[in-house]
Order: C-alpha cells, then structure tokens, then sequence
C-alpha cells in the first residue's frame, strides 16, 4: 500500500512533502518521543505523531519513513514544511486521536 492510498482512505490532508506520495508503507510507529522513533521505528514506516518542528522531518529522512501523519487537528510549522518538501517526506494531517488512527492504520496494513 502507498502513502497516497491511505490519505484517500483515512480522509487525511496532506501539508507538504507531495513528492513522495507513492512511497511504500511497510507499518506503522506511534510515539511523541523523538529518541524512541529513532530508536525502534523501521525504514517504510508511517510515524503518528503530535509533534509539529522541523526535527521530525530529521527524524523521519534519518529513518526512512514513508510519512508523518500529526494527530489532533495539529499544524505543522512552517519550517517542517520546508524540510518535507525537500525531503520528499510527506506530511499529513488527521483530527483523530493516536489510539483510533493507529488502529485503524494497523486494520489496513494487515488486512
């Protein structure tokens, strides 16, 4: 499954990083801390997350990750935007909580 599948499926609004919107999904990590998804979070992963700074798209571009989805309704500043652009990461938002999207990302990607 790909990135711009999920988006059309969870109702997600995409923020920036458009250019990898056909990256692979292999899972899904959830953490707000920075340390634990370098620590545990796997190349191809979707990271839920509410945290909005540019250090996640470091993270994520250090990780490999397919993209960011920020919970809560939460905006991401504008240097993240900058950084997923040229990073190709995308970054997506969604109003739900990180219990319910996590769960339904886990339904879609073991389906």
């Amino acid at each position: 499954m790909q990135v711009q599948d999920i988006i059309k499926i969870l109702n997600l609004e995409v923020f920036g990083g458009s250019g990898g919107l056909n990256r692979e999904i292999s899972g899904g990590y959830t953490s707000d801390l920075l340390s634990d998804v370098m620590g545990h979070a796997e190349c191809g992963n979707i990271w839920i997350t509410l945290q909005t700074h540019k250090n996640v798209i470091a993270i994520a571009s250090l990780k490999e990750l397919a993209a960011v989805i920020l919970i809560k309704g939460n905006i991401p500043d504008a240097d993240i935007l900058e950084h997923a652009e040229n990073e190709g990461i995308p970054v997506l938002g969604s109003k739900e909580e990180a219990f319910e999207l996590t769960g339904k990302l886990f339904n879609l990607l073991t389906r």
